[in-house]
């Protein structure tokens, strides 16, 4: 009996190997991993002998041969397949243990052209998809983890059903290789789409509890939930992943200390400042009634003050860089607060992928700079600016038709989803008067104003500064209006739907 191992990821590799040759199996090998199990005194065949050709051109032909793939793809049970490997003198291979070239790991961690391609395995994929089709005898091997549950099998008369689910994995595996592959090669869009994703967790359920739900990860990536470092509370639901996730959206618009407070993935309340302390005020203070039972992302340090102000209320999750020793142990008394580490390094942008019936939409994510143009006879001052600026970071994340308005680096009102402009804007006034007073504030709209009615109502709720993208045919309608009312306007150039 014949078992070929060829790995790059080498762990365990010898245990599993020593198993194989008590089961009574030959080992056929390649370079480094001929060397590695020699070294633990296993005794290899090496390719070329089987082969009766060396290995060629810097390694990159050495397995792409008859001998090997007769051995793999020969029906045991088929006469004329059995005696064409007796006339070449094939010998069959019964276990193939591969795992690939590390091409991810490569492109990750940043390489040249050059080195990505040689990272590009051949043979690999080419052994385990012979010896997979050929499951019905063949025991095919990618994962290191798979191990200890193959020597079971093979010690107990391997049965086809583990057999197949192997060959399963190693089919699922090959494509997700070709994946990065294809992805990495590919500029812009093309005839097909490929993706591929990891499990992270089985969910309790869905959005509702007779929907079930899983969670996938795609790559590690700054401010992402797939590999945030869980520090203590029950296991996240598929909504607290999707609020989770808004939440983070949102706070790495943020590079001063800033607080997000998100619901039903909208933001509740934003605060930024120069400590997080006085960050999580302005948050919690711009709607603490709402943030019952919401998600929470800090963009610094979490302090043992915010984690007793947090103590105070009920919260679903808290994200953070790090939290202080004295803070985690107030918040773990919590019994089923989730308490999450989040990489909060330079967010980058890329995709954003949202999936409708039968398909897929594949879009840039909403990262853009802005040129600011004062379109009114007054301008904004460097206060009412800044104010603009925060706000219009924030009305990006709020659901179409979008108005929040705020002062002093804190949202004081939100209108969010709304089927017309005005409604939305009534909403997020009528809040910010109610909690937080007539103080002049400034407000930040997703898309443009075709008429004049939400800028009148603005006055009324003392505005003194607008936000907007323009683009209107009407824009003008707009413009006059503040200019009679003695309100600022401020154009972008860019719309903010989010639907």
């Amino acid at each position: 009996m014949y078992a070929l191992i060829s790995v790059s990821d080498k762990t365990n590799v010898e245990v599993f190997a020593g198993g194989l040759v008590d089961l009574g199996y030959k080992i056929i090998s390649t370079g480094g991993t001929a060397k590695h199990l020699n070294k633990f005194g296993i005794e290899t065949v090496d390719i070329s002998d089987v082969t009766g050709f060396p290995e060629m051109m810097d390694g990159r032909v050495k397995t792409l041969h008859p001998r090997i793939h007769g051995g793999l793809l020969a029906l045991r049970d088929n006469e004329e397949h059995v005696n064409v490997a007796k006339e070449h003198n094939i010998e069959f291979i019964d276990v193939v243990v591969v795992n690939l070239y590390p091409f991810k790991q490569t492109i990750s961690k940043g390489c040249t052209y050059e080195e990505a391609i040689e990272n590009v395995d051949i043979g690999g994929p080419s052994m385990l998809r012979s010896a997979a089709k050929n499951h019905k005898f063949v025991t095919t091997v990618c994962d290191p983890m798979d191990y200890g549950t193959v020597l079971d099998g093979l010690r107990n008369e391997m049965d086809f059903e583990l057999r197949k689910k192997l060959a399963a994995k190693v089919f699922r595996h090959t494509a997700q290789y070709d994946t990065y592959i294809a992805n990495y090669l590919t500029e812009g869009v093309e005839e097909s789409l490929t993706m591929t994703f990891d499990l992270v967790d089985v969910l309790r359920y869905g959005e509702n509890p007779h929907q079930n739900a899983a969670f996938y990860k795609s790559e590690d990536m700054p401010y992402s939930l797939a590999s945030a470092q869980v520090l203590h509370g029950k296991q996240l639901s598929y909504n607290n992943i999707q609020d989770a996730n808004a939440t983070l959206e949102i706070v790495s618009e943020y590079s001063e200390p800033a607080v997000v407070a998100v619901k039903h993935m909208n933001p509740c309340g934003i605060g930024t400042a120069s400590n997080i302390d006085e960050a999580w005020d302005k948050a919690y203070t711009a709607d603490p009634i709402s943030i019952f039972g919401g998600i929470i992302a800090i963009n610094r340090n979490v302090t043992k003050y915010v984690a007793e102000q947090i103590d105070k209320i009920f919260v679903e999750i808290v994200m953070a860089p790090s939290f202080d020793e004295d803070a985690l142990e107030i918040l773990k008394r919590k019994k089923n607060i989730r308490l999450l580490i989040i990489n909060m390094d330079e967010f980058k942008g890329g995709k954003k992928f949202v999936s409708v019936n039968g398909g897929i939409l594949v879009q840039d994510k909403d990262i853009t700079d802005y040129e600011y143009n004062v379109v009114t006879e007054t301008a904004p001052s460097t206060e009412e600016m800044e104010q603009l600026e925060f706000l219009w970071k924030a009305v990006k994340h709020v659901k179409s038709n979008a108005i929040v308005v705020g002062r002093n680096n804190q949202t004081t009102g939100v209108g969010a989803g709304q089927m017309y402009r005005y409604g939305a804007a009534k909403i997020a006034f009528e809040w910010s008067k109610e909690h937080h007073g007539d103080e002049p504030i400034c407000l930040a709209s997703d898309a443009f104003f075709p008429f004049s009615d939400v800028v009148e109502l603005a006055e009324k709720y003392n505005v003194k500064a607008i936000i907007q993208p323009g683009g209107s045919i009407k824009d003008q309608v707009s413009i006059d209006k503040c200019n009679e009312l003695g309100i600022s306007m401020v154009f972008t150039g860019r719309r903010h739907f989010k639907h």
